[in-house]
């Protein structure tokens, strides 16, 4: 395991290299592999991106992003126009079956309801809006409702994990009832963790996915 100064370092030097982000405000504290983001960024895109590269990063086992967003204040919209926007930008997606989501806008944060049958689309929902400008946050709270859920949901997820070249599916084990999936036992790291849930929510039927892996990094 890396020691506390030296994943302090690399983190704060991936989040200087990353070119779309804006870090001179971000601060970063590392405690035995769980590393706390504090400060503030310009937008929800940047706090997204900053997560996303300090999961990337050996040695993190954790995170806490305690990060603040405050818009410039060229960048902030009414509600109105920031709900017309992500409107547009849902209807615009060709992953996003627009017609089954509603939003809602709060003093600049989307909330997202609805239900769709893949997890993909969720996903795309939410980063279709997450880019705006005058975005304070996003919740998603659209929910999964799957077609049909087939009987050998656990062979088909096992099968998917042996397949990715980046997950030791060896260290893994899986449980399922309907649609919702457990996952226990070990990975090297947060970037392999994710690997494995994305390869699970490409299952069909899967609704749910209760992550228990540790990353031993």
């Amino acid at each position: 395991m890396l020691g506390n100064l030296e994943l302090q370092k690399r983190v704060l030097e991936a989040l200087d290299w990353e070119p779309g982000l804006d870090a001179k405000a971000i601060g970063v504290a590392a405690a035995d592999g769980v590393v706390t983001l504090t400060g503030q960024v310009r937008n929800w895109a940047d706090r997204f991106l900053a997560e996303r590269v300090v999961k990337q990063l050996f040695g993190v086992r954790a995170l806490a992003n305690d990060l603040e967003v405050r818009l410039p204040v060229e960048a902030r919209r009414s509600d109105t126009d920031l709900a017309t926007a992500a409107l547009r930008a849902l209807e615009w997606d060709v992953e996003v079956p627009h017609e089954r989501i509603r939003l809602g806008v709060d003093n600049g944060w989307i909330s997202m309801d609805g239900t769709v049958e893949w997890h993909y689309q969720r996903f795309a929902a939410e980063r279709a809006v997450r880019h705006l400008t005058g975005v304070r946050g996003v919740t998603n709270r659209i929910a999964l409702q799957p077609r049909v859920t087939p009987a050998d949901l656990k062979t088909r997820i096992e099968s998917a994990l042996r397949r990715h070249a980046e997950v030791d599916a060896r260290s893994i084990q899986i449980e399922t009832h309907g649609g919702n999936v457990a996952l226990d036992g070990l990975v090297h790291s947060w970037a392999e963790r994710d690997e494995v849930e994305r390869a699970v929510w490409a299952a069909p039927g899967v609704v749910a996915i209760d992550d228990r892996l540790v990353v031993t990094a």
